[in-house]
């Protein structure tokens, strides 16, 4: 009941019209025990006048219960003197100077900070909070003041540099901007009066450039010394002359706040009785994050007060310690670049590390990729293995062909690692192609014909691959062929594929094995040119090991062969389906162009794994919502894109989350397909986050989460994947320095490579991965760093929006727009008023800075050949249907303000 009381005490509003600033309540326990509770408005005191309010309370109630005159020594001015005194000096060229100051100092601020939330940020600011304590050793605080007076600097300053130093650790950003208070009683008279004279300073830190602690301390010294040079101008009218962009989401200019304790607390000795202070736990927090600093007996006290609309509770236990870990760490080599610093605790580093001890124990496959169809033709050669259209192959003619085709070639000159080009329409022999190559111990390189001429041309030269198969039809389109061409369909190479021998040839006749290179798949480079990944079978035979764990394919499944053969999903398609026994469908292309056809491929042939894009799964979500024909499906797999679980809605819906079970896998093409699985549940899909979950790595690969100086980032913070394991390709094809670049050593981890990946991601509680996006291409728009998934989660949350994708164009130079083109589900009503409806449904959930300036409704999302989004084929917004009604200012208000407005 004394909780309740005190609760209530402390969240009661004063009347500002009719009330004292100041009120007391007096809880009678017992007869002998009292609990005195006052309450004071901000706007009458601050934390000096507690320490004077002390006092005077104190001599007050011991003259008058020891029968004495009270004797408060008068006061030579009031506050209103004091206000009276700042408004007259702060004016003029006295106030120009102080706003200029600021204005430079804070010019291109942050609109807001970057630390990872826990909870997405409420459209208007939640004032609810929680306080969590912590220490910092003596032995820390006598070396930190130790350093600081080394360097003619504050405690507060090296406090402040260090604080400054784990939010740019925590949030991946170098320009780190704190509010702090200062008492602002630098005239003698205004010492012992009662009043409101704290100010706000805002603190600014560049960590660009990896400074040491040294540099940063100095930094923060002259800060420091500046800013309170210029403290007298009040913080609400820095706040009017920068105009920054508003939010009822959060503060302006900051929302992260330090403070140092060291007032005059007071001393409260009342005659007669045992006094005691009641702890009571922050229910309110002002800012999101407030570290308050208290000097103590034992070094120095921290009250993390936090905002628990967006922080955990334990996301700030952990902050705790690891600025505990990071000050100590800083004090040992002040030297040092602050980002090569510790920032896990012990504890932590051996939970983060112990899963590499498990991989190490798992031995990859000795096993060549045809080698295990091989198997599965000699155990059932008469079992369908391959299906296009009307033509059906048995395993063991499928074998056969590709024996043929294979023997032809090493007499060819093909041999262990030479690459093979394979260059044909989707069909028989895509499959036959790419088994005949890998029997002949080679590895292929595929060349979609469907890509622009200029790229096949540079993968032509660049790989050097002096034997293409192809088809005469391809050869006509594609004549830069011409030289190397192997016209599977030509009559002349026909015969003598006839006459060649159908028996499987022995990998060890010709000197290969599972090291050896199975295919060379080109992806996109960031220099314009693609790259060549370099991909051995024992690559390929482990994942298929390893991720059997999570699934249970065997020969009864059947699968597609959907994506391109360029694209390193058909991998997965491929000898997922032949590794185990199953049925490859292998999808035409203009079938997997239309939901309507493929949707009724799967349906005639009884597909049970589905390996999908989101992009492409979507145009299959809204096919099945049309369609009453039953689905063979046991998984539908996701990999290529980041996964929105909100846009699965309508399909577990209707199909629940077991049959088909859902499953997201994370994977590039340099790790061999997929890396993390992840089963998606109903209750994921409620979330509320914009970015993908892809659960945890497969076991034989590991994944460390490492900041831009390959130090381990702890639970919660975004940092860059770094893989390692069997799934570690073997680099590029002719591109050495880029593979020592990509393919790294990490400190600490012995001989084991590690593939950075270029992906951010940070762990969660249990272990599991988030994908943030990729770290080359943060999203910022008005100083904003935005997550343009958590849009379109927000966006797929309306009925009428089936698939949502947000991009950030750019409108001129620092300019960009954000844009949201929106699949609309089987709403008949026009595109603007649509929009406008989606408009007022993402203002209830997400900050105005989030909102898109401009949408397309389309009826579908256009892709490229591999079921990506094509970003490129999009069509520029129609902004006509982005802008609201005009509505003339009616009012005087109104027209007050619109004129105000316009000048």
């Amino acid at each position: 009941e004394i909780a309740e009381v005190l609760a209530n005490e402390a969240i009661s509003a004063f009347d500002l019209s009719q009330d004292l600033m100041i009120r007391a309540r007096l809880l009678k326990v017992s007869e002998l025990e009292h609990i005195l509770l006052v309450t004071m408005h901000h706007i009458a005191s601050d934390g000096w006048s507690m320490g004077i309010l002390v006092n005077e309370f104190s001599q007050l109630y011991s003259a008058y219960a020891q029968g004495q005159q009270v004797s408060l020594a008068p006061l030579t001015i009031q506050y209103g003197d004091y206000a009276h005194w700042q408004r007259e000096y702060l004016q003029g060229d006295v106030l120009e100077q102080q706003l200029d100051y600021w204005q430079n100092q804070l010019a291109d601020l942050p609109v807001v900070h970057s630390l990872p939330l826990d909870h997405a940020r409420p459209a208007v600011q939640d004032f609810s909070g929680d306080v969590y304590a912590s220490s910092l050793d003596k032995s820390d605080v006598a070396s930190l003041t130790a350093l600081c007076q080394s360097h003619g600097a504050t405690l507060f300053m090296g406090l402040h540099a260090a604080f400054s130093v784990l939010l740019s650790r925590y949030s991946n950003e170098q320009d780190i901007v704190v509010g702090t208070p200062v008492a602002n009683r630098e005239q003698s008279e205004v010492a012992e009066l009662i009043g409101f004279f704290v100010n706000t300073l805002v603190l600014r830190s560049d960590l660009s450039g990896s400074p040491s602690f040294h540099d940063l301390l100095g930094q923060s010294k002259r800060c420091l010394l500046d800013a309170y040079g210029h403290q007298q101008v009040p913080f609400e009218q820095i706040v009017d002359r920068l105009q920054p962009e508003r939010s009822l989401s959060h503060s302006p200019l900051f929302q992260v706040m330090l403070s140092l304790q060291n007032n005059e607390q007071g001393s409260l000795s009342l005659p007669g009785l045992d006094l005691s202070m009641l702890e009571s736990s922050g229910q309110t927090a002002k800012f999101d994050l407030t570290l308050n600093i208290a000097e103590e007996a034992g070094g120095l006290g921290l009250y993390w007060e936090f905002n628990t609309a967006v922080f955990k509770g334990e996301t700030i236990a952990r902050m705790a310690e690891h600025f505990a870990v990071l000050l100590s760490a800083l004090l040992q080599s002040p030297e040092r670049d602050v980002f090569s610093h510790e920032l896990v605790t012990c504890r932590e580093r051996e939970q983060l590390l112990e899963s590499s001890q498990d991989m190490e124990r798992l031995t990859p496959s000795q096993h060549c990729l045809h080698e295990l169809f091989e198997a599965q033709a000699a155990r059932h050669p008469e079992k369908t293995a391959l299906v296009y259209e009307s033509s059906r192959l048995s395993y063991d003619e499928l074998n056969r062909r590709a024996n043929q085709l294979a023997r032809y070639l090493t007499a060819q000159g093909v041999k262990p690692d030479t690459l093979v080009g394979l260059c044909v329409e989707r069909s028989l022999e895509t499959v036959i192609g790419v088994l005949a190559i890998l029997k002949a111990g080679g590895a292929y390189v595929p060349l979609d014909p469907a890509n622009p001429q200029s790229r096949l041309a540079y993968m032509l030269e660049d790989s050097g691959v002096q034997t293409v198969l192809t088809s005469k039809a391809v050869l006509a389109q594609l004549p830069l062929l011409a030289d190397k061409a192997l016209c599977l369909d030509d009559d002349a190479i026909q015969a003598e594929l006839s006459g060649m021998s159908e028996q499987d040839l022995a990998v060890s006749s010709l000197g290969l094995t599972s090291s050896h290179l199975a295919y060379v798949i080109y992806t996109s480079g960031s220099t314009g040119q693609p790259k060549g990944v370099l991909v051995q079978h024992n690559n390929v035979t482990r994942l298929l090991d390893t991720s059997q764990a999570h699934f249970d394919f065997s020969e009864g499944d059947v699968w597609t062969l959907f994506h391109s053969y360029a694209f390193d999903f058909s991998v997965w398609e491929i000898w997922g389906a032949l590794a185990y026994g199953g049925r490859l469908v292998v999808v035409p292309y203009w079938v997997s162009r239309s939901s309507g056809d493929f949707y009724q491929l799967l349906v005639q042939e009884k597909v049970t794994v589905l390996n999908q894009t989101p992009s492409a799964f979507n145009l299959l979500i809204a096919e099945d919502g049309r369609r009453d024909e039953s689905l063979a499906l046991r998984y539908v797999i996701f990999g290529g894109e980041a996964l929105n679980f909100t846009q699965l809605k309508p399909w577990v819906a209707r199909h629940g989350d077991n049959t088909p079970e859902l499953v997201n896998m994370y994977g590039i093409t340099e790790t061999t397909v997929h890396v993390t699985y992840r089963r998606i549940r109903e209750a994921d899909l409620t979330q509320g986050r914009g970015a993908s979950l892809i659960g945890k790595p497969l076991a034989d690969l590991d994944i460390l989460l490492l900041n831009e100086k390959q130090m381990l980032v702890p639970d919660g913070i975004g940092g860059e994947m770094y893989v390692s394991g069997h799934g570690v390709s073997r680099g590029y094809l002719n591109r050495e320095g880029l593979s020592a670049e990509r393919f790294v050593h990490v400190p600490g981890q012995g001989t084991k490579c590690f593939y950075r990946t270029g992906d951010l991601a940070r762990r969660l509680e249990g272990g599991e991965l988030e994908y943030l996006g990729r770290i080359d291409h943060q999203v910022k728009v008005r100083g904003f760093r935005i997550e343009l998934g958590e849009i379109e989660h927000a966006l797929a949350d309306h009925s009428d929006v089936q698939e949502a994708l947000v991009l950030a164009q750019e409108k001129g130079e620092n300019n960009n727009q954000l844009v949201a083109y929106l699949v609309a589900g089987d709403s008949e009503r026009e595109a603007g008023t649509l929009i406008e409806e989606i408009k007022e449904h993402i203002r209830e959930v997400l900050p105005e800075y989030m909102v898109p300036s401009a949408y397309m409704v389309l009826e579908a999302l256009p892709l490229t050949a591999n079921g990506k989004v094509d970003v490129k084929a999009l069509p520029e917004p129609d902004m006509a249907l982005s802008r609201a009604e005009y509505i003339a200012p009616e009012s005087e208000t109104e027209q007050a303000l619109c004129a105000i407005w316009q000048q």
